[in-house]
Order: structure tokens, then C-alpha cells, then sequence
């Protein structure tokens, strides 16, 4: 596969597609931060909730024209940037659509956040593979798969690792970042559910990636 990060385009027509897509999900990621921002549960909650869309965002623009990412997986940033902006509007543990599915199937918790942390295993595991298969002399195979499973475990493991940082520092105000509602396994549920998100979008999606990344040679 080709090396080089740019991203060219088999046609002008398809190029202009993928720039007004692109620019399209850039525009709703901003619109949705700013109405996630607007009378928050809590702010200090929204402002950690949403910090990785804070961080990404600007990273993304400042690399875009020399490394665009595949179709595919900006639009899994943009679906992951929504979980992330609606639990901290809301929190996690106050996101109207978890406390219905709560009630529907009868369960103990709100379920919302381990929506979140499937979501932060299944968009890095693709955004690893592009990055891995991009940028270095790796090919597609099962030990590819497998660095990219134990990149979505370290990014997971490095996340809990901010919630505990997060909660020696400001202690009872970081109790609705943490979201465990309760749960002693919490830490655990959130790593596993992460696991399974990375093998589940590689499992699902890596044909499909891998069509993507060919229209860039």
C-alpha cells in the first residue's frame, strides 16, 4: 500500500464529495459542542467529558492537508463526538435515552455509559489501523488486528487512569464525571466494553476500511 499521507482522489468529483462531507461533519461537531455547552448538568462535568473533542478537534484541522482520514472513519469520530458532547450535557448517569432504556428492560442502572466506552474502543481501534497501516511499513494481518486491540486497551487503561486523576483532585465534584452509579466493577466493565468495541469494529468494518484506504493509492 502507499505510503504517501496525502489524499488524493480517483476523481475531481469524488475529492469535492469527500471535502463537503468532511467539511459538513466538521460544521455539526462544532454546532453540537456549542448546544452541548448550553446550561450543562454541570460544567465542570461537560468540560471533562467533552475535553478529548477539545484536544481532537484542533489536532485534526492543523494535520488535515498533510494526513485526511478515510470517509469511514471521520464519520466515527463524529458519531463517537456525539456520545461524548449528549453525557455531558446531561451526564451519564442523567442521559434521557439510558434512564428509557433502563425503565423498558427493567435494569438497575443507566446504561448510557457503557455505550461510551464500547464507542471508545470501536472508533481508535479503526483510527489505529489507518494510522499503523498509513504511516508504517505494516500490512493488513491478524498481528495488525491485534496491535490495534492492544492500542484501544491502552487509550481505555489511560482514560480510567484520567477519571482516578480526576477524582483525587476535585473529589465529590468529579463523582458525575466518574459515572459509576454505584458499580464497584465499573473500571472493569469499562475496559472490557471497550475490548469488545475495538474487535467489533474490526470484525465488521475492516473490508470496508480497507476498500477506503485503496482509493487513496
Amino acid at each position: 500500500m502507499n505510503r504517501d499521507t496525502s489524499c488524493p482522489s480517483a476523481t475531481p468529483v469524488a475529492a469535492r464529495h469527500r471535502r463537503y462531507e468532511t467539511l459538513a461533519l466538521l460544521l455539526a461537531t462544532i454546532a453540537g459542542l456549542l448546544m452541548s455547552g448550553i446550561h450543562p448538568f454541570d460544567r465542570t462535568t461537560w468540560l471533562l467529558e467533552v475535553f478529548p473533542i477539545l484536544v481532537g478537534l484542533p489536532l485534526l484541522l492543523a494535520t488535515a492537508r498533510r494526513f485526511a482520514f478515510t470517509p469511514l472513519v471521520y464519520r466515527l469520530m463524529f458519531v463517537h463526538a456525539l456520545i461524548l458532547m449528549i453525557g455531558g450535557h446531561y451526564t451519564y448517569a442523567r442521559v434521557p435515552l439510558g434512564a428509557w432504556v433502563s425503565d423498558l428492560l427493567g435494569l438497575a442502572r443507566n446504561h448510557y455509559d457503557r455505550l461510551g466506552h464500547f464507542a471508545q474502543g470501536f472508533v481508535p481501534a479503526l483510527i489505529a489501523r489507518e494510522l499503523l497501516l498509513r504511516t508504517s511499513p505494516l500490512r493488513p494481518s491478524k498481528w495488525l488486528s491485534a496491535l490495534a486491540v492492544a492500542l484501544v486497551l491502552a487509550i481505555s487503561a489511560s482514560y480510567e487512569l484520567l477519571e482516578w486523576g480526576a477524582a483525587l483532585a476535585l473529589g465529590q465534584s468529579a463523582t458525575d464525571f466518574l459515572g459509576t452509579q454505584g458499580d464497584p466493577w465499573d473500571t472493569q466493565w469499562d475496559m472490557f466494553l471497550a475490548l469488545c468495541g475495538g474487535v467489533a469494529a474490526l470484525l465488521t468494518l475492516r473490508r470496508t476500511h480497507d476498500r477506503q484506504l485503496a482509493r487513496l493509492r
